[in-house]
């Protein structure tokens, strides 16, 4: 396809980002765009497999504490998120019970909540509300140091960067360039899979087993860094 037709497809102003990162070169622009895509569907790939461990790890914690039907149970009246701290929480789950009806089972339920559901289970109050002990699910994370606490306010913090990531992917956003700027740049991409095949390594999950076949994130990076 011709650099004009790409660019009519695309938009001038989507396109303006790729161009002036490879200094006028049409047909590298148009390369980087591809290998763009190919480097969102990859991490997305990863992202999703994270955010299903992520939230297996988070029941199974919690259907052994909480009980069989927790999460339903912890939004009705005096269920733990009954409260205005936890509203959000509490009010997203109830909107979803409605939603499932008659077709309402626990795992539907799981299967429904979004990413940024499970990471707000991290936050202070939700935290707090469930017991305090859902740190349990990273028994591989490290000790806490005078510096560094690795506590949930810690995987919090560390599961936003993801949750940024996974929204950027959903919106198209590219992930090729160094933030707000149109300048060629891996790094973000690179460190953000760092952090989740770390997160992966807390859980105790041989993440190079799990994502067998499916990985090809370092090799994208390589080949947008070498265009």
């Amino acid at each position: 396809m011709r650099y004009s037709a790409f660019e009519n497809t695309m938009s001038t102003e989507r396109m303006s980002r790729y161009l002036t990162a490879c200094r006028g070169d049409t047909r590298k622009a148009m390369t980087l765009y591809r290998l763009n895509l190919r480097l969102s569907e990859e991490l997305f790939t990863v992202i999703g497999c994270f955010e299903v461990a992520l939230r297996n790890s988070i029941d199974r914690h919690y259907l052994s504490s909480l009980g069989n039907d927790w999460l339903k149970q912890s939004a009705i009246a005096g269920g733990i998120f009954d409260n205005p701290r936890s509203k959000v929480a509490a009010d997203t789950i109830n909107d979803l019970v409605n939603k499932l009806n008659n077709y309402y089972s626990h795992s539907k339920l799981v299967s429904e909540l979004g990413f940024g559901f499970w990471r707000y289970l991290f936050s202070p109050f939700q935290f707090r509300a469930a017991g305090q002990s859902l740190i349990a699910i990273f028994p591989s994370r490290p000790f806490s140091t005078p510096t560094v606490q690795y506590n949930a306010s810690f995987v919090f913090n560390e599961l936003a960067c993801i949750n940024k990531l996974r929204n950027r992917l959903a919106h198209h956003e590219p992930v090729c360039f160094i933030p707000m700027q149109p300048v060629k740049d891996t790094t973000f991409a690179r460190q953000n899979y760092s952090l989740i095949r770390q997160l992966f390594q807390w859980m105790s999950i041989d993440e190079a087993a799990l994502l067998y076949g499916l990985d090809h994130i370092n090799n994208v990076c390589n080949q947008i860094d070498a265009l």
